[in-house]
């Protein structure tokens, strides 16, 4: 039997050795703690809700102002979530190239999730095989150069349809809404070319998917409680719940109507033996090849259609109407851009006919005008991403699980990069900034992200915004000053309408899949709309534009942008009438 003393020699040598492993231990961890890199600078943060309450009306703004205080690099606490706040060109190009694979993914948000059925929209969808292939497709196929050549038409006659009914407009001396036509012009457009429909009321099924997707888009853009604190993620403190499930409902039914008559159409076609390849087909005919496709090497489902389509709508249009309203409000607030920009377009293409494309390549200082808009007032506020494993940024130790959010308002107005960076200066692109590119290689300037999950709609929008803003430069006058207070929604928008009277003359792997589309269609419509338009502002020579905007997934105007058009020449009306 061991005796008592046994029993307390035993005790102590057991109790020695928990206290030297947990010493050790202890100092081993210690260890690795100081070699790691610290979190960086944090403003104090508030129970529960962390740094919320610093998003303030305009949280590009408002996160401006916290990066001036605590430095291009900041540890936020949005509710529950921790959130890396950059906003100097430097970082960002760490983030997005240096240390790319580690942000190849996007945040989750509950309303935007339910709305592209989970992970079905490629936009959103982790990196993976899935994503790599919905890319691929997109790239290459779907909103491809080829493709876009095709497309080319139908641009150029709805810009053309646009100047007529302002031409209309104008001798009715009607008020315009500037904002809502470039939106129509860009809704129709779109629509063409996924589903051979224009938005407009005889025509059913577009003109409801117009406005089934603006009410989607709005629920995506809004603040959910659930993303930000924890124990209201299975709580629908909003009401969310019926008004996502009933937008999602209608737009689901409208698709699969949609679906069912392209569906009709392939076996008509197939039935009279007419060859599928002779038909131009739109984005869903296309994808609908992809979904009967048994040798696909990823195989799609119809939530994966419906996602994509959505996010075509949604990211395609608003964007680039509201890049084109910023535009004219810029050039009606600077009359000498506005005189050189209508100069060069009458140097080049005269005052017979209206500015196309192809001009574009002629047309250098109207480039460098969408150029410096993009800068002042990209498309999206933000460039959001999220950490799938622990990384090192400027010095600073990232957790995976972080969300990364990029100010792009921020960087494209930092001092470090731009003299003078909050005014308008198109002249700076054809000059010391002349070899800076918007498409996301330039990090100084980032309107569209950059690497692999970059905005795949650049090269359509860098052709159709130029190509409508010179359209109505070219055809009208515009006179007045303009508010350029900003809005806040999915994108930037003017904070209240601009009220003109228009006076016609003479004449990365994750990136946006839609960037072809938009890199073409955007500058288009913008140049299309400078060539053919002078812009006054209202009948007072004190009126102003408010260039107020807003905040979204998008930088929209806070307010729409309004005019009066009045026909000046007759030679304008010749042309719109080639149209």
């Amino acid at each position: 039997m061991i005796a008592f003393q046994d029993y307390n020699t035993l005790l102590l040598l057991f109790l020695a050795l928990v206290s030297t492993t947990f010493l050790l231990g202890r100092a081993l961890y210690s260890s690795k703690a100081q070699t790691k890199p610290p979190l960086p600078p944090s403003p104090p943060a508030l129970p529960i809700i962390g740094h919320l309450h610093l998003l303030g009306k305009l949280p590009h703004q408002a996160l401006c102002k916290v990066s001036a205080r605590y430095g291009p690099i900041v540890y936020l606490r949005f509710g529950y979530k921790p959130s890396l706040l950059v906003s100097s060109a430097e970082i960002a190009k760490e983030c997005l190239k240096t240390n790319e694979s580690c942000f190849l993914n996007r945040p989750q948000r509950a309303n935007f999730d339910y709305l592209t059925y989970g992970n079905s929209d490629f936009s959103v969808a982790p990196y993976g095989p899935f994503w790599k292939f919905m890319r691929k497709l997109t790239v290459n196929k779907l909103l491809g150069a080829s493709i876009m050549d095709f497309y080319r038409p139908i641009r150029r006659e709805e810009i053309g349809v646009l100047i007529s009914n302002l031409r209309k407009l104008a001798n009715d001396g009607e008020k315009v809404d500037v904002g809502a036509q470039l939106m129509g012009l860009t809704n129709n457009v779109i629509s063409r070319m996924a589903l051979k429909q224009k938005c407009a009321k005889n025509d059913d099924d577009a003109y409801e998917m117009r406005h089934v997707v603006d009410e989607m888009c709005d629920l995506a853009g809004k603040l959910n409680v659930q993303d930000f604190i924890w124990f209201c993620r299975k709580l629908d403190l909003q009401r969310f719940g019926k008004r996502l499930r009933e937008v999602r409902g209608r737009y689901d039914r409208l698709m699969g109507r949609i679906i069912e008559d392209h569906e009709q159409a392939k076996r008509k076609r197939k039935e009279s033996k007419c060859a599928d390849d002779e038909e131009v087909k739109d984005i869903l005919d296309m994808l609908l090849d992809e979904f009967e496709d048994e040798k696909s090497e990823i195989k799609l489902t119809k939530e994966n259609i419906h996602a994509y389509v959505m996010n075509i709508f949604g990211a395609g249009t608003e964007t680039q109407s509201v890049t084109m309203e910023w535009a004219l409000s810029e050039l009606l607030t600077h009359p000498t851009a506005m005189a050189k920009a209508r100069q060069e377009i009458k140097q080049v293409v005269g005052t017979n006919r209206i500015v196309e494309e192809s001009d574009l390549p002629n047309l250098p200082y109207v480039r460098a005008v969408i150029k410096e808009t993009l800068r002042l007032h990209p498309g999206g506020p933000f460039i959001a991403r999220e950490s799938s494993k622990d990384c090192n940024i400027a010095g600073y130790h990232v957790p995976a699980n972080t969300r990364l959010f990029l100010n792009t308002w921020a960087i494209n107005r930092d001092p470090t990069h731009w003299d003078d960076p909050h005014r308008f200066i198109p002249e700076r692109f054809m000059e010391e900034k002349k070899d800076v590119d918007v498409r996301g290689q330039n990090f100084e300037v980032l309107p569209f992200g950059s690497g692999r999950r970059g905005c795949p709609g650049v090269n359509l929008a860098l052709l159709v915004v130029p190509t409508t803003v010179a359209a109505l430069v070219q055809c009208f006058d515009w006179n007045g000053v303009v508010d350029m207070e900003e809005g806040f929604g999915l994108s930037l928008p003017r904070a209240k309408p601009l009220n003109f009277e228009v006076l016609p003359f003479r004449s990365g792997r994750r990136g946006c899949p839609g960037f072809n589309l938009a890199l073409l269609v955007v500058p288009t419509m913008v140049a299309a709309l400078v060539q053919c338009f002078d812009w006054k502002v209202g009948e007072d020579k004190n009126d102003v534009v408010d260039m107020e905007e807003g905040f979204g997934l998008s930088l929209p105007r806070a307010k729409p942008l309004v005019c009066f058009p009045v026909v000046r020449l007759d030679p304008f009306l010749r042309i719109c009438d080639t149209l």
